[in-house]
């Protein structure tokens, strides 16, 4: 069923950016609602957003509009989650001490659903202690509150007080849409990021893998209720809260984890992009250059997902990815039959969209019956298709 987010937009210069987190989240087909202070039609007109998601935009509390007799009840009985985007001191101070003068305020009083509010303004505003007493208040009386980043500032100044980036509200709108207990009850364990390897104490050997698939698989499971137990590999990420996290360095260390922690885990999903060799030996001194060649010898690393295969227990469901440059589909279907898997994700590096560092994946979910192919979306909402195909499959299994 289409969710509807009612987006209110203050009176800011970040209100333009607005107009483009309105078009992000019809584009994931949320049916979108926007309120506009009148201070925010001097910075951009209603008309923008009413091409962008098909509804008229209200402004005054008195505005006629068909079958809504009583506007701001009929859009707070509407929503499902309130957005304010972006929230001015003067709007938070209101919603803080439930002053209902206009049409946004009226309409997020009457609203018994979720709500959201991101500050932007001057530094100096954010940071005065009657703001941030009101932005407490509305933290105590139960709405989220994204923070502000620290930035170049459109008044000329520099420092906290610029809207949060629009990803972070997409983030925050995904997740909460996926909160459920469809996964309570169950261990998930989730391997992520690069491995690395020491050539000596300077250098070392590694990949480009950024960990964001793994570290949204992680949240997605805790989101949809598991006891979540992410091993990763460096990574510039901070785990998701609640996760038990164990970092490694090494895949000889991420495979020693994994053989620890895997007994007890319902899914296994192996995300992290591990390092298949590594030296044999290990300078103790910086390698210095001395001619025009370089001979290092290397000597296989174990491979988790096939040992994971092979100690596989009647209860598990084992997922493994699979990054081609090439044969994507046929190489990652010789994968998941070798290595003994439920399913494999199967991803291009040379896709636009895919791949390492990006936000964004594209894939193809393959098990033993089927292909499913998964447009271009979120890792986090790949990560939440992910884990309901793994539960689809646990389900069969006990069929």
């Amino acid at each position: 069923m289409q969710k509807t987010i009612v987006l209110g937009v203050t009176g800011g210069i970040a209100a333009f950016k607005a107009a483009q987190l309105a078009s992000d989240l019809v584009k994931k087909n949320y049916d979108v609602e926007v309120i506009m202070t009148k201070n925010a039609t001097e910075f951009i007109a209603p008309l923008t957003f009413e091409a962008l998601i098909n509804h008229n935009v209200i402004v005054d509390t008195f505005e006629k509009v068909a079958n809504r007799s009583i506007h701001h009840i009929s859009l707070a009985k509407k929503a499902d989650l309130f957005i304010i985007v972006p929230a001015s001191a003067n709007v938070i101070a209101k919603i803080a001490h439930g002053i209902a003068d206009d049409m946004l305020s009226t309409t997020f009083l009457a609203c018994s659903k979720q709500k959201v509010i991101c500050p932007a303004m001057n530094t100096q505003m954010y940071e005065n202690p009657v703001t941030q007493d009101n932005l407490k208040r509305c933290k105590e009386l139960g709405y989220a509150i994204l923070e502000p980043a620290v930035g170049h500032l459109a008044c000329g100044d520099s420092g906290k007080g610029k809207l949060c980036d629009l990803s972070d509200i997409l983030d925050y709108v995904e997740q909460f849409f996926h909160r459920s207990d469809a996964l309570k009850g169950k261990r998930v364990l989730i391997t992520a990021g690069p491995t690395q390897e020491a050539l000596d104490p300077v250098r070392y050997l590694t990949n480009h893998s950024s960990g964001k698939m793994g570290y949204s698989l992680a949240q997605a499971a805790l989101d949809m209720g598991a006891d979540v137990t992410l091993i990763s590999g460096p990574v510039q990420l901070q785990p998701p809260k609640g996760v038990h996290f164990y970092p490694v360095t090494t895949a000889k260390e991420m495979f020693d984890a994994v053989c620890t922690y895997s007994k007890q885990a319902d899914f296994i999903i192996k995300a992290a992009a591990v390092g298949d060799y590594r030296p044999v030996h290990v300078s103790e001194q910086k390698i210095k250059k001395s001619g025009d060649r370089l001979h290092i010898e290397f000597i296989k690393n174990p491979d988790i997902l096939a040992y994971l295969g092979e100690h596989k227990q009647d209860h598990q469901i084992i997922c493994g990815f699979a990054m081609e440059t090439q044969n994507l589909l046929a190489n990652a279907q010789k994968k998941l039959e070798k290595k003994h898997c439920d399913m494999i994700v199967a991803n291009d590096l040379h896709t636009e969209g895919a791949g390492f560092q990006s936000d964004t994946n594209i894939a193809t979910i393959i098990d033993q019956t089927q292909r499913i192919p998964c447009p271009k979306m979120s890792k986090y909402e790949l990560g939440v298709t992910i884990l309901k195909h793994m539960l689809a499959l646990h389900k069969q299994g006990e069929q």
